[in-house]
């Protein structure tokens, strides 16, 4: 065993998947002191992605003043990988934790987000990647892109920033004035999640309660979701109801694509686009993932599965270690995942597993080195 790839999602609210790797190392080399063991953390577009593009990559982190949940001034941060790629995540200044106890998605803003993407273009940066994950918000992404010189005019021809509580008042939107520094600039936005901009399964109705909305505010909410859809039609010419992913973060993934023509893509694509996997495994001899736990909803194409499609093509094992190992699994198998492993082993319930979770994650890790090893592989 010569060359090992370690790339695990986190073990959410357990192990972050940096501490999973630092695990995952420490075992192999006491079977393989020789062996090259390649760390890449996975980052899910949430709080810590920047963290986790930097410790992949190496690269820079840059704070600036901007304005955060309130238009409240606070130093946000971003970070500038591979020279000229720079990594954004929404919850550095709109974050949920950052309200604290004032939680009102209708008057949030995701204008710092929209100050960070232009500094990282004014800055150089030609490939932008933005985080969707964590937010207090849900402006539909209208602070961000007012940040970038996009202009929202209510009935009176007035131009304004609208929040969640505003968007209805927007009558006209002109792209026009985006910033020039953002053209020619590509813009990847992580999005793990499918729900639309609106209705019973989109941005307001599924994720804006835990943001403090009360059912009547849901409604509200909504309302001017959709009144925004349509004046996103009427002036940009694009339905965003039927982008999958458009309801993220408070509708900021529909957002990104109607004012920034940003693509919303898996997290764990954007992640293995970025660190080059495909060449990383042409020399890989294994490769090893892993999730809190693998299921039927896992195959939608997560970390495990992401990673393991493209192993396959280059023939290349894959062993997935997770916490528990669900109901119909076996799909795992034709997308490439040569094997799961529990690091559950004294089978209890994730209450008393969660404190033994990194010592039985490295038992399990030296059970498999052992194992390979005797095989002489």
């Amino acid at each position: 065993m010569k060359n090992i790839l370690l790339i695990p999602d986190s073990f959410k609210g357990t192990m972050s998947s940096e501490q999973i790797c630092s695990i995952m190392d420490g075992a192999i080399k006491r079977h393989y002191p020789d062996a090259k063991v390649t760390s890449i953390p996975v980052a899910d577009g949430g709080e810590g992605s920047v963290h986790a593009f930097l410790q992949a990559l190496g690269g820079e982190r840059k704070t600036l003043t901007v304005q955060g949940p309130f238009a409240e001034l606070m130093e946000g941060f971003y970070g500038i990988i591979k020279k000229d790629t720079a990594v954004i995540e929404m919850a550095a200044c709109a974050g949920l934790p950052l309200v604290g106890d004032e939680l009102h998605p209708d008057k949030t803003t995701t204008y710092g987000v929209g100050q960070l993407i232009l500094d990282a273009a004014k800055s150089g940066c030609k490939h932008i990647i933005v985080g969707l994950g964590g937010s207090s918000t849900n402006d539909g992404g209208c602070g961000a892109a007012a940040a970038c010189g996009v202009v929202f005019k209510d009935k009176d021809g007035k131009s304004f920033i609208p929040t969640g509580g505003t968007m209805a008042d927007v009558v006209s939107i002109d792209t026009s004035t985006l910033d020039p520094s953002l053209k020619n600039i590509t813009i990847t936005t992580m999005c793990d999640i499918d729900n639309p901009f609106y209705g019973t399964n989109g941005a307001a109705y599924i994720f804006a309660p835990q943001k403090g909305a009360d059912p009547d505010m849901v409604k509200v909410l909504d309302a001017n979701l959709q009144s925004l859809a349509k004046v996103i039609a009427s002036d940009l010419g694009m339905d965003v109801q039927a982008i999958p992913g458009s309801g993220a973060a408070g509708g900021m993934g529909g957002g990104m694509a109607a004012f920034f023509g940003s693509k919303l893509q898996m997290g764990i694509e954007t992640v293995l686009e970025t660190v080059n996997f495909d060449k990383l495994l042409k020399d890989a001899d294994l490769v090893l993932t892993g999730e809190g736990k693998i299921d039927g909803q896992s195959l939608r194409g997560k970390v495990v599965i992401g990673v393991s499609r493209r192993a396959k093509k280059a023939n290349v094992p894959v062993l997935a270690i997770v916490g528990d190992i669900g109901d119909d699994v076996e799909g795992a198998y034709d997308e490439g995942v040569t094997g799961i492993f529990s690091i559950n082993r004294v089978a209890v319930e994730f209450k008393k597993a969660k404190p033994r979770a990194e010592a039985d994650m490295e038992k399990t890790i030296d059970n498999l080195m052992r194992f390979t090893k005797r095989m002489g592989l």
